[in-house]
């Protein structure tokens, strides 16, 4: 996996063939297959880790009821913030690599149906995990009342894209200093037009 992703993030999905992942891995030509069926599966798996990465932290949070709109977005980049993150297995992956993966796993969206699919499946759970944490704070009065919660999600989602896709495309960002950014923004989105 390791291999893989080096490979994907410094060549692409497509310039990258199982040869050049076995090469990298220093394996047989033939040894990736005893594991994977094909480079499709390897992508899935590679996307799967960075998503969850990110979104694991944002779906312990949403059972808070003290939750924010900001807090949602800190615990999504936080696991992001230094050079390297930890997947799923417990092992170290470094930001880079996973964040260009993810960048280039959205392209695959557009022409892979099996993974808009997959994709599609995992993004609407998070998204409904994101959209009852805010009700949850709604209640409470941490979230605007008069927020749409399956609307912000959308939102919350959008920045955290929007979050990953500048961090791989132009380097990284302060995590912390985004996350209260957020907050700023959002404080000032609840004060009244002539206020702001």
């Amino acid at each position: 996996m390791a291999a893989a992703r080096r490979c994907f993030s410094r060549d692409g999905f497509h310039q990258t063939s199982m040869p050049d992942i076995a090469a990298e891995a220093g394996l047989s030509v033939g040894a990736p297959y005893r594991y994977f069926a094909g480079k499709e599966e390897i992508i899935l798996e590679i996307a799967g880790d960075a998503f969850r990465v990110m979104f694991a932290p944002v779906e312990r949070l949403a059972d808070n009821a003290d939750v924010t709109i900001a807090d949602l977005v800190a615990a999504a980049v936080d696991p992001v913030s230094g050079d390297s993150a930890t997947d799923a297995a417990g092992r170290s992956v470094p930001v880079d690599e996973l964040l260009r993966c993810v960048v280039q796993a959205w392209g695959e969206l557009l022409r892979n149906e099996g993974l808009r699919r997959q994709a599609s499946a995992g993004f609407e759970h998070v998204r409904e995990r994101i959209a009852d944490a805010l009700r949850n704070g709604q209640r409470i009065g941490n979230v605007p009342a008069g927020l749409d919660p399956d609307r912000g999600a959308r939102l919350v989602m959008a920045l955290l894209h929007g979050f990953v896709l500048q961090h791989a495309a132009f380097g990284p960002i302060d995590t912390a200093g985004f996350a209260d950014d957020v907050r700023v923004i959002l404080a000032g989105a609840a004060l009244p037009r002539r206020d702001r």
